[in-house]
């Protein structure tokens, strides 16, 4: 692709212009787009006109943008992630039946926890997760799984940055959340008192495809609630999950 006299490519600023859409921000201008992506004004809106032709950005009547349903469908063609949620849905709907309080699953994308799928219970805590939703790593029970199962150099990029806290209770050393992830190991699973918000606490377990972890089941409970049966629910489930993966290769 043709790059820019700033000598960024075409794909490159499609990448900046896609990547200012957030989950809390879902409709902007095309100026505002420009301004986020740092691109000049004319080149923002000319990008967007393109985007817009396509179908992988949609205007409304007042002109604002928002991300397009064929960019969701193109997404979903092949997905591994499609063929993980597909195969974790029905597991998630039987943890869900049984603990009531909010059901996630996650992977590891750049260095941070993607959701691909939560289900919640109307009368359920706290939770800021969300579809399409990322969490630091060392800050969920989600995250810390997926960075105790991941490569060593991942671990090992991770732990060599800051680490703020997202709640008093959040780990933010490395020596000692290098420990934690020793636990999960050795454990197979974690419990997360207060990690990302003070009320609740996230338990979670790995989900394997031939061996390797892929990703992490986890629940939200009240901060008091005792942990023992959503450790038991979750590891069953997992195993269900892995079975059906297994299952879909065939």
């Amino acid at each position: 692709m043709a790059n820019s006299p700033s000598g960024d490519s075409a794909i490159d600023r499609l990448v900046r212009v896609l990547d200012t859409f957030t989950a809390e921000r879902t409709m902007q201008t095309a100026a505002e787009i420009g301004r986020r992506a740092g691109l000049p004004s004319s080149t923002a809106h000319r990008l967007v006109d393109d985007l817009v032709a396509s179908g992988l950005l949609e205007r409304d009547h007042d002109r604002r943008v928002r991300l397009g349903m064929r960019l969701w469908e193109l997404a979903l063609r092949g997905s591994t992630a499609l063929r993980l949620r597909q195969a974790a849905l029905p597991y998630m709907e039987g943890v869900q039946a049984r603990i009531r309080e909010h059901t996630q699953l996650a992977v590891l994308e750049q260095d941070e926890a993607l959701f691909l799928e939560r289900l919640s219970h109307p009368a359920a805590g706290a939770n800021i997760t969300r579809v399409a939703g990322r969490l630091a790593l060392h800050a969920s029970s989600s995250g810390l799984v997926l960075l105790a199962y991941a490569p060593d150099e991942v671990r090992d990029r991770v732990l060599a940055k800051p680490l703020p806290a997202v709640s008093p209770a959040t780990v933010t050393d490395p020596a000692a959340l290098r420990e934690v992830l020793a636990g999960i190991r050795s454990r197979g699973h974690v419990v997360a008192p207060g990690y990302v918000e003070t009320v609740s606490t996230g338990v979670a377990v790995p989900v394997r495809d031939r061996g390797v972890v892929v990703a992490a089941l986890s629940v939200i409970l009240p901060r008091d609630a005792p942990t023992d049966d959503a450790v038991a629910t979750l590891v069953a489930a997992s195993r269900g999950i892995e079975r059906a993966l297994s299952r879909d290769r065939r």
